[in-house]
């Protein structure tokens, strides 16, 4: 099936997430290479905004493969950034990357030492056992494995949120924890929608979390309107979408 399908998206940030991207329309130091549905992009553009740290968006089509943005990831998936003329990719790396380079920004990770394991633990479990549920559950066709995977999801859900202190993931101070799950909990609507999923079956404190990740700033600041989300969604729901994340998805491979 060719790509050309996925690129007739939506072309820029819609809502309050347009705004940011125009108050960070000129050149700077920092370039953070983007697409404006992508989740995992999110998850690196909160980091950004969680910092304060000055950046310039620039929006890319990761579905065209264009050859300028190839010479910054061969595998021309979003996100990126450029700094000091360096390239780096993959948003889990690029936002310990943002601790490490800017230790005078508002730290996203715990100072002692062992809440810091333990928040990287938890970053790695949603990274590996939620967002893989999650692209399960949304590309299956037959209801059966529809059901499986929203079982996995659900449970995923409820051992992270036994971790979590209150009211954020490690406590008062909002981290990077929060920042991997929060893409994730806004896109949870079209599961409600389509895949059966209700903050019920999580149960405890869910709700709670959930409501504090949304009303967040920063993430209020990077969520597009809705409707130009389920526009690409839909795709997955019918198991057609051609990004790499849902091509690994049908495969039974890791995510990329």
């Amino acid at each position: 099936m060719p790509s050309i399908v996925d690129e007739q998206i939506h072309p820029h940030a819609s809502g309050e997430a347009e705004k940011t991207v125009n108050a960070h329309s000129t050149p700077q130091d920092l370039l953070l290479y983007a697409g404006w549905f992508c989740p995992f992009v999110q998850r690196t553009w909160l980091a950004l905004e969680e910092k304060e740290l000055p950046y310039e968006y620039r929006e890319v089509n990761p579905y065209k493969k264009e050859k300028d943005f190839l010479e910054i990831n061969p595998l021309g998936l979003v996100p990126a950034i450029v700094y000091q003329n360096k390239a780096l990719c993959e948003s889990l790396i690029i936002n310990e990357f943002l601790e490490d380079a800017f230790p005078q920004a508002k730290p996203l990770l715990p100072k002692d030492p062992l809440e810091r394991a333990r928040v990287r633990l938890w970053i790695d479990h949603v990274s590996k056992k939620f967002n893989a549920a999650f692209f399960r559950t949304l590309q299956a066709q037959e209801e059966e494995k529809q059901k499986e995977a929203l079982g996995e999801l659900v449970e995923a859900l409820q051992k992270y949120l036994d971790q979590v202190k209150g009211p954020w993931f490690s406590g008062e101070v909002f981290s990077l924890a929060d920042i991997t799950i929060a893409p994730w909990i806004i896109r949870l609507y079209i599961l409600e929608e389509h895949r059966g999923f209700k903050d019920e079956l999580v149960g405890g404190r869910w709700k709670e979390y959930e409501k504090l990740i949304k009303e967040r700033p920063s993430v209020l600041k990077t969520t597009s309107e809705p409707q130009y989300y389920m526009e690409i969604y839909q795709r997955y729901l019918r198991n057609e979408a051609q990004s790499e994340v849902a091509k690994a998805t049908r495969a039974g491979r890791a995510l990329p």
